[in-house]
């Protein structure tokens, strides 16, 4: 049986430089899942803010958004559709 996928927006916020390398890696490696991407460096205020559109199921966001949560000075979260 299929999983269902869903839709969603993951929000992701890296204030450690070091694991910016680490989080693309990440992000390349669930690029199937990915719709669109758009990442700002707020140099500012040191932090670098990247959102994501994904289509896939809860196990393929989910291991990604495990994996980037991981990572030293980031947090992620999101948000799927119910369907």
């Amino acid at each position: 049986m299929e999983l269902e996928k869903r839709i969603g927006a993951v929000a992701i916020i890296i204030e450690n430089k070091d694991s910016v390398q680490r989080a693309n890696a990440i992000l390349s490696e669930y690029s199937d899942v990915i719709v669109g991407r758009m990442g700002i460096p707020y140099k500012e205020k040191h932090v670098n803010v990247i959102s994501i559109i994904v289509d896939g199921t809860t196990d393929e966001i989910g291991a990604m958004a495990g994996k980037l949560g991981k990572l030293e000075g980031v947090m992620v979260k999101s948000a799927l559709t119910k369907k």
